[in-house]
């Protein structure tokens, strides 16, 4: 159970301070309309969470209330009507609200998009997904503050539930994001879903195929940036939406024996990695990493019997999925993804070098590859400790801080993070005289790799010397250089 603000008129009406429903209360009155606060705003008073998104429901036209209300703003208040929709927005310092006349809605089998009539503040209710977003506070002068509640969402939201106000299957089937929205409330409140509400969900999880991707994504998303993700995942898993929105994760599932010898399941300790780093950072592409970063290991799954179970250059495999799993889900396919892809590849580098000698080469190319991204990828590996040995624990973090401090000294003595080469390809053209080909991609590579494993420092005057080494080596004369030897 929550610990909710304990509900009386008084109490609620502090909530509701805030100059602009002065000003709706007041518009609303002289229009002589029943008007209400309504939905996630109602909600988040009682949970002691802060909104700036705001539902007014009003028994009569919202669009002209929300343009008689914008007439008593300032100039900077904005406008906009949705007049398809019946619906209007006004954004006012920091504040979105939202305007609508009370409505009943009804479906159609193959759309979300609902056919809409004038309703009562009831009917209004009955629309909403949740009984905890039905919740109706009164704005008029003679009711200001005054809780209309008729699907007992107070109770729920005493008791941490979550149900439908009306049928679940028709709830659902009516709009399926709501499945997803439920999964995700659930999952950002730590609240349950009643048992009827989820069994709906599985009995109507395939009408999730009418919901766009977009749609989709932007609830996982929140899923992924919730206190605890794997609540909801597991619940995606348990409704049976999991394998319909995210079949490359849904095949992370399950645990092969052979000969007696088992894996761990990869999809609990995705989200167990997930959990870890979401204690230490609200990034949603970092957690997206840690999401994806064994989405590789059903596809280099193998079993030998001297060294049972592998999964050999999973982290390959998987960052060359990331692309493909970012389009498909419309997520954007740009340096976010490249950001997660990167470290998807890298993330079994600095375990590796956890497991052996920590040699200066290794930890210049581990700097070199993961640039100013090497923070993030350090959170993400130690997130992947996830063993119940507690001794297994304490000597992969002991064996990490080891990683840090090396990582941090070679980065003060070298500075090899995002470095590039002092020598670039036209002094290396102009000095052997060569036009752009191959060899002069292969004396840049030599010089780069002669820095990152230490042969010669990261300075000018000790990599041209160098270069002129490979010169000679490889048989260049120099076209400026008449007493090179």
């Amino acid at each position: 159970m929550v610990n909710l603000q304990e509900w009386n008129n008084e109490s609620i009406k502090e909530y509701l301070q805030h100059p602009i429903f002065k000003i709706i209360s007041e518009t609303a009155d002289e229009q002589q309309e029943e008007c209400y606060v309504i939905g996630g705003f109602v909600r988040d008073i009682f949970l002691k969470r802060s909104s700036k998104d705001i539902d007014i429901v009003v028994i009569g036209s919202g669009i002209e209330l929300a343009k008689r209300v914008v007439e008593k703003l300032d100039k900077k208040a904005k406008l906009t009507v949705f007049k398809n929709f019946g619906t209007a927005q006004v954004k006012t310092n920091n504040l979105e609200i939202e305007f609508v006349g009370a409505r009943k809605e009804s479906y159609r089998s193959d759309s979300r998009k609902p056919i809409v009539e004038n309703g009562t503040l009831e009917d209004d209710q009955k629309r909403r997904d949740f009984t905890i977003n039905t919740l109706a506070l009164c704005l008029n002068k003679n009711r200001f503050g005054e809780l209309v509640d008729p699907f007992n969402g107070y109770r729920d939201l005493q008791n941490s539930v979550l149900r439908t106000p009306l049928d679940p299957d028709i709830t659902f089937s009516d709009d399926p994001l709501r499945m997803l929205r439920c999964i995700r409330f659930a999952s950002e409140l730590n609240f349950y879903v009643e048992v009827n509400t989820f069994e709906a969900i599985r009995r109507n999880k395939k009408r999730i195929e009418i919901v766009s991707k977009e749609r989709i994504t932007d609830e996982l998303n929140k899923i992924i940036l919730s206190k605890k993700p794997s609540i909801g995942f597991i619940l995606l898993d348990q409704s049976g939406l999991l394998e319909l929105i995210f079949p490359e994760l849904f095949a992370l599932k399950g645990v092969e024996t052979k000969d007696g010898i088992g894996h761990k399941d990869i999809f609990y300790h995705t989200l167990a990695v997930l959990d870890n780093l979401s204690f230490q950072t609200d990034s949603l592409w970092l957690r997206w990493a840690a999401l994806l970063h064994d989405i590789g290991k059903p596809l280099t799954k193998c079993f030998d019997k001297q060294t049972g179970w592998t999964f050999y250059n999973h982290n390959v495999v998987g960052s060359k999925m990331v692309p493909d799993i970012f389009r498909k889900m419309r997520l954007p396919v740009n340096e976010k993804m490249k950001y997660v892809q990167k470290l998807v590849f890298l993330h079994m580098r600095p375990i590796v070098l956890s497991e052996e000698e920590v040699t200066d080469s290794a930890v210049r190319r581990l700097l070199f590859e993961a640039g100013n991204d090497i923070d993030d990828l350090m959170m993400l590996c130690e997130a992947d400790i996830t063993s119940k040995n507690p001794e297994k624990v304490k000597q992969y973090r002991n064996n990490f801080q080891l990683v840090r401090k090396k990582l941090k000294e070679i980065e003060e003595k070298d500075r090899i993070r995002n470095f590039q080469p002092p020598i670039d390809g036209n002094e290396i053209m102009k000095t052997f005289n060569l036009p752009a080909c191959a060899t002069v991609g292969e004396i840049k590579q030599r010089i780069k790799d002669a820095i990152l494993d230490g042969v010669i420092p990261n300075e000018y005057e000790a990599a041209r010397e160098y270069m002129m080494k490979i010169g000679k080596e490889m048989g260049l004369i120099p076209s400026s250089i008449s007493n090179y030897e």
